[in-house]
């Protein structure tokens, strides 16, 4: 299993590193040589909670002589000030913190090099999604898929040609259909980890340009 960067000890109403974000570590190690032939210049974290999968993909990178910049986005404030603190912790400079809503106010026109998301993917009733606190970190309406939706269509004008998307999902979130949003969107859909973890079964999600997108 991956080291987890270390983080402050007391985490607040932040979702704190379990075995979804042990999965992503190992899922980043896992994809370390493709990593670094990307060469990427801006990895995004969008809700990154205490922001260790973030800040190990900058020291991964680091180590590989790669110096990019991560940007970090959660509407969660008591997240975005723990995902400055585990930076600081890790010797992570070259970071930039938001406090949004997604991507609501941010330009990011095919710049994203490595787009990296642990969605809230619990199936909830509709109503418990939007939270501002830490319930933001796992409520994810109908079939777990109400923020994940939201991200999908806009991940193409976002994402560099050559960028790749890593994303947590559970079986609930019916991962079949997700790829075909995502074809239509013209990328293609590989799992790079699953898990089982106590009643959950846990994946990482990896999405590239089909050949024809990126001409």
């Amino acid at each position: 299993m991956a080291q987890v960067p270390t983080t402050q000890d007391a985490l607040g109403d932040v979702y704190e590193p379990a075995e979804d974000t042990y999965l992503f570590l190992d899922a980043i190690q896992d994809e370390k040589v493709y990593l670094s032939t990307l060469n990427p210049n801006i990895v995004l974290e969008l809700g990154p909670g205490s922001g260790v999968v973030g800040v190990y993909t900058m020291n991964l990178l680091k180590s590989q002589g790669i110096p990019a910049i991560l940007m970090a986005i959660d509407i969660n404030q008591e997240a975005t000030a723990c995902t400055k603190k585990t930076a600081q912790l890790n010797n992570v400079v070259n970071i930039e913190i938001v406090r949004m809503d997604l991507l609501t106010q941010l330009q990011l026109r095919k710049q994203v090099d490595v787009l990296l998301f642990n969605p809230p993917y619990v199936p909830t009733p509709s109503e418990e999604v939007g939270s501002i606190g830490i319930e933001a970190a796992w409520a994810g309406g109908i079939n777990g898929r109400e923020v994940i939706d939201r991200l999908l269509p806009i991940v193409k004008n976002i994402l560099s040609d050559t960028g790749v998307f890593y994303m947590v999902i559970v079986a609930e979130n019916r991962p079949k259909d997700i790829a075909r949003i995502m074809s239509a969107n013209g990328f293609n859909t590989t799992v790079v980890r699953s898990r089982q973890a106590f009643n959950e079964r846990l994946s990482i999600l990896k999405f590239t340009r089909m050949a024809s997108e990126t001409l």
